[in-house]
């Protein structure tokens, strides 16, 4: 709605790169914060939030490049400099690194995959708040009252009244930000502490629920978006993913409880 929020000297902050950048810190500043509460070390979380951070964006620039590889081929520089990421490539390749780190370290990754879930969840709201002020990742004509008009110079069809499906995904992510942080607290105490409370979830179960959670509203808001995000059969690509996304979600949960109870 806004590409350009302002300047400083021949610096232009354009909104898209500002709130990615906002929910980045904040999420580092909540992550931070569990992690004392939780007894995990900060600095580890500030290294986890740093390499997934950069490595998800380079995963989801690459899923991108794949999922419009014919213009990618046609004309690569177009593609590579364009706002297009697909949040899957981010996620998947952000994981992965997040795991080798842990490894290296010889931490538990389990413990900070459920720590930094929540804090994913949150920089992705703000992500997709920059997606509504770029015009990226928009709805479907309406005539609701809830539509929006785009001007001219976003990537957003301009002139006509759209799904505003940037803001129903920033509210989503905040949401699952909320649930997550409230299971995490008050049901699924993941991480053991000194005073007994007895482990509800398994390790890993945050980030379980996060994986089924994010699946389920990617699924869903996918009906409503009219960018093209490539396709595989009837599916959007990113609907096609959730399904694996979500059945991951629950297979895990389950494995992760059956070992508990053994």
């Amino acid at each position: 709605m806004k590409t350009d929020l302002f300047k400083i000297g021949g610096l232009t902050v354009h909104g898209y790169g500002f709130m990615i950048a906002l929910g980045f810190i904040l999420a580092m500043i909540l992550g931070e914060y569990r992690a004392k509460k939780l007894g995990l070390k900060d600095e580890s979380v500030i290294d986890i939030a740093i390499i997934a951070g950069l490595t998800g964006f380079a995963g989801a620039k690459l899923l991108f490049i794949i999922v419009e590889f014919d213009s990618f081929i046609k004309n690569p520089k177009e593609v590579l400099g364009s706002s297009g990421f697909v949040v899957y490539g981010g996620i998947i390749a952000g994981v992965l690194c997040s795991m080798l780190y842990c490894k290296i370290k010889k931490i538990n990754f389990l413990e900070y995959f459920d720590l930094i879930m929540p804090e994913i969840a949150l920089a992705q709201g703000f992500g997709r708040i920059g997606c509504y002020l770029a015009g990226c990742c928009y709805g479907r004509v309406t005539d609701s009252a809830f539509g929006v008009i785009f001007p001219v110079g976003s990537q957003a069809p301009a002139g006509v009244k759209l799904i505003p499906t940037q803001l129903i995904s920033a509210g989503a992510n905040i949401i699952h930000m909320i649930i997550l942080i409230a299971v995490a607290h008050f049901i699924g105490y993941t991480i053991r502490k000194k005073d007994g409370r007895k482990l509800v979830l398994p390790a890993g179960g945050i980030g379980y629920l996060y994986m089924i959670l994010y699946g389920i509203g990617r699924f869903l808001i996918e009906f409503l978006r009219n960018d093209y995000r490539g396709e595989i059969g009837i599916l959007s690509t990113s609907q096609f993913i959730s399904i694996f996304f979500i059945a991951a979600g629950v297979v895990l949960l389950i494995i992760g409880k059956k070992k508990m109870q053994s």
